[in-house]
Order: structure tokens, then sequence, then C-alpha cells
């Protein structure tokens, strides 16, 4: 199930986990720990901003209505139970880009994101 974000703490706690950047937004994501015992850690909470970079309000709505749409459509299928995203909005390109586009945007953050990382001893002998 999808729940969002509200409290500034929690924005920050994804603020300094991983994030992944695409052309049209920035993914930050963090598996949340046993501090977070309030929520049910079978849920995907996410959540959504837009600073004024992106433009007037109408233009920074129209993004958040777009990122909403993306999570609601991406994340169900590639998000991972107890995981806390923020989804950021970009200057010019959250709103411009298509919808496919946004995404695969989506699609490809996750990808990166949750894929595990290299062993770097693995090539050492």
């Amino acid at each position: 199930m999808l729940l969002t974000l509200k409290n500034r703490p929690d924005f920050l706690k994804a603020a300094r986990a991983k994030r992944q950047a695409t052309a049209g937004f920035i993914l930050q994501a963090r598996k949340r720990d046993e501090s977070d015992a309030a929520v049910n850690s079978e849920d995907i909470r996410i959540g959504y901003t837009c600073s004024k970079k992106v433009g007037n309000a109408v233009l920074r709505n129209r993004a958040k209505r777009r990122l909403r749409e993306v999570a609601r459509s991406g994340l169900t299928s590639g998000g991972l139970p107890g995981w806390d995203y923020v989804l950021i909005g970009r200057q010019g390109a959250t709103t411009t880009r298509t919808f496919a586009a946004l995404q695969e945007d989506l699609a490809f953050a996750l990808r990166k994101l949750h894929a595990p990382k290299p062993n770097s001893s693995a090539g050492l002998s």
C-alpha cells in the first residue's frame, strides 16, 4: 500500500539516504529502520517535492500531479515494502517530458537504487 510522507523529519531522513537522478526527476530512497516502528513495515511511503525552481504555483502543482501518477503506477510494482521514496521535480523536465519517459525514468531509478552493490574485492587475487 502506498502511503504519503508528510513530516519534515521523514523527508530529511530520505535526503540523507540513496538517490538517483534521472532526466525527469530525482528519486531518493531509504529503507526504514526500527526507529520507525509506528509505520507498518509492509507499506511503501512516498513523498513529493517541487521547489520554486520548477516554476510558478501552476507548474509546481502540475509537476507534483505527474509525479504522483508516475509513483502510483510504478512503485506498486517496482517499489520495495518497508522503503520510503521521495520524488523531486526538476526544472523544465518534469512538466515537459512525456509521461512514458517519466515512467521509464522511475523504472530505471528503482533498478539502480535496488541493484546489489558489486563486490569490489571480487576482481582482486
